[in-house]
């Protein structure tokens, strides 16, 4: 039974394949800083050659963002 938001994330992502061709980066920051290094990130890995973007992102209880970044691993 899950009992926390925390474990039903948790769960989910063991459900992901690991060999789906992308590459994940997560991150806990204060929301400018969330802001400032997602755009750090779709700078260096622009969408149109390495697929990436924001896969999921929430606000922590302390005001922080949670978020994950991905890309396409063969862009490497």
């Amino acid at each position: 039974m899950v009992s926390r938001p925390r474990d039903l994330a948790d769960r989910m992502a063991g459900r992901r394949r690991p060999d789906d061709g992308y590459l994940r980066e997560t991150f806990t920051l204060p929301r400018d800083k969330a802001r400032s290094r997602a755009r750090d990130f779709l700078t260096r890995y622009p969408k149109a050659a390495y697929m990436s973007g924001v896969e999921s992102w929430r606000e922590l209880p302390g005001g922080d963002i949670e978020f994950t970044m991905r890309r396409l691993r063969s862009a490497d």
